[in-house]
Formats: structure tokens, sequence, C-alpha cells
């Protein structure tokens, strides 16, 4: 299933990655603006950082007025936000636009994110994806990722799913791990592109190593049934095991089944209800697991309540594929399994 959830950059993130943040000193206004004006605006946001917020606006609306596409941008952040001024989103959105058509991509985007999400009284999916296309264009990956989410339909209107798995590559291909785990959907699909299961794999598993919960719940699952990869049912429990740890509720469904069966992992009746039991508190539903739940001893049951009780979703790794039956952690995930030959 893709992931549908739009991300929305803050402007904090937006001055932190977008604009340039450099750690240098603040000093007097009239002494700072003898300088160069990119010196300038880093003394801006020098004093941004350390909360002076209307010494920085008036740095940047100097700037700003000279033309400095940053302040432009910087200055939208200072009306979103209310630093400095009273907060008002058609300000931000006025120096968002004016910048974003200077050439900056984060203030394109956004100024795509106030459209999207109604902030100037009604929402505009059509401005939206114009603005996101301009910052796709200047290589942003989530804004990128933002576009290719409007072509699946997301927001409304029809999709276009060839442009959808277009976009998606593209912030992909700079390491974005939900744009990955979407790609490896489309490939699982066939929507916009041919479906392939060893496409689909390779992006699930770079997902997975992204952080990305559903990927491994997804690249575990074809490691396991051998769907574009060396078909391995222990390294498939892995990656299940690596989403089970990190939250994701479909991979303690699944992992709760294995455990139940024995199969990829040692037979464990009490873990197979632990997972189960986070899993429902997840809001998912299993009916064979139902009657697993129900025929089970109440001393085991007991325990495994106990265990979900205890569980905090962490980092774990899954264990080390090659440790000769040793239990030790490893630093990533199993990677070793190869594409099948087709």
């Amino acid at each position: 299933m893709l992931k549908t959830v739009f991300i929305r950059v803050s402007s904090r993130a937006l001055l932190l990655f977008v604009l340039l943040l450099s750690p240098v000193g603040a000093m007097a206004g009239k002494q700072a603006l003898a300088k160069a004006p990119s010196e300038v605006f880093r003394e801006a946001v020098a004093l941004y950082e350390a909360g002076k917020y209307r010494e920085a606006l008036a740095l940047a609306q100097r700037l700003a007025r000279q033309g400095h596409v940053e302040s432009q941008a910087m200055l939208g952040v200072f009306h979103e936000q209310g630093r400095g001024v009273p907060e008002d989103v058609r300000k931000a959105a006025e120096w968002f636009e004016m910048a974003a058509r200077n050439g900056h991509a984060g203030a394109a985007l956004a100024l795509a994110m106030i459209h999207l999400e109604g902030r100037l009284g009604r929402k505009d999916v059509e401005k939206a994806r114009y603005w996101l296309e301009q910052a796709a264009r200047r290589g942003m990956r989530e804004a990128q990722y933002n576009l290719a989410l409007l072509y699946t339909g997301a927001s409304g209107g029809r999709p276009d799913w060839q442009k959808a798995a277009y976009w998606f590559r593209k912030a992909a291909e700079q390491g974005y791990g939900l744009a990955q785990y979407n790609l490896g959907v489309l490939y699982l699909s066939g929507k916009g592109v041919e479906r392939d299961f060893t496409e689909a794999s390779e992006w699930f598993k770079r997902a997975a190593l992204a952080g990305v919960p559903q990927g491994a719940t997804e690249y575990g699952l074809l490691v396991f049934r051998g769907d574009g990869v060396r078909k391995s049912e222990t390294i498939g429990a892995q990656w299940l095991a690596f989403a089970a740890r990190s939250g994701h509720g479909p991979a303690m469904q699944k992992l709760a089944r294995l455990h139940a069966i024995g199969r990829g992992v040692q037979k464990d009746p009490v873990q197979a209800a632990k997972w189960y039991l986070l899993a429902k508190k997840r809001g998912l539903q299993d009916a064979w697991l139902d009657l697993f739940l129900k025929h089970l001893p109440a001393e085991k049951l007991r325990e495994a309540r106990k265990l979900a009780e205890e569980f905090r979703p962490t980092r774990i790794k899954p264990f080390n594929p090659t440790a000769g039956g040793k239990t030790g952690l490893v630093r990533k995930p199993p990677v070793k399994t190869t594409a099948r030959n087709r």
C-alpha cells in the first residue's frame, strides 16, 4: 500500500537545510551591513538562531529589498512563524512567492504546502502542483516526493501513475526513504511501470536501510517467499523483526504468525502472542491469531501480556544470519540476498 502522507517542511527546517546557515557570531546591524550580502545574511540567521528575531528581521528586510533571494525566503519564515512580526500567512506567502519566482526551491515548496493545506482560505491543488514542480525541477527531493503523491491522486484529481513513478524515482535516487518505498510499491503493483519483483525488492531494501519500516516489511516478505530475490525464510523473518521492533503493526502481525508456526524463527507461542497483542493495539485484527490466543494457556498469555506492556519501539537491528547460530546483533540489517536470475 502506498504511503500517501504529504511531507510539509517546517519553517525551522527551511532555515536549517535550505537557507544558508553558518555558525558565525552576531554583530551590530550597521557593522554587518558593511559586509557582503551573503555575510550579512549569515548574521541574520545567527541572530534568528539566538532568538533575536527583531534584529534578524531588520537585516533580512534590508537585504530582501535589495533582491537577496534567501532573505526574501527568510521573511516568509518570519511571517509564517510570527517571529518579530505578527503571524500572517498571507504575507508569508507573498515573500515565499517572491523568492520562489527568483529561483528559491525551498520557498517554492513552502508556498506549495500553503496552497495544498488551504491556509489562504481555500485549498488550491493546481497552484500547489505548479510550485511543487518548480521546486522538484530544481532537485528538491521533498518536493519531488510530494509532487509524486499528487500524481497518485492523493489530494483528489485523476492519477497519472507514470508521472508519479517518474517523480518518486527522482526523490528515491536522492536517498529519500518514503519515495524508495512508494517506488517499490509501484513496481510490485505494476502501476506507472512494468511489474518487476526484482526492482520492487531493491527499492524496498533501500527504504528499509533508510529507516522506513514499511520497506523492511515488504522486503522481508519478498525474501521470505523468494519473489525477486533469493528465498530465505530466516532472513525474511529477520527483516520483519526489524520492522516490528520499530513499532510497525503489520510487521508485528506477520511476525506473530511466524512465531506461532515456527517458520523462519523459533516456534514460540509467547512471542507470537506478544507480537499479536501489540499489533492489535495498533488496530490490526487476524481471525487465525485470535483463535490462537483463545487456545493459549493462561500462564503463557499472562507472560505475553507482560512482554507487550514492556515493549518500547527501538532501532534494534536484525540478527546476523551468518553468525553461526549466535544471536549477536549486527550494525546493519541483512542485505546479502541477491536478485534471483530471471
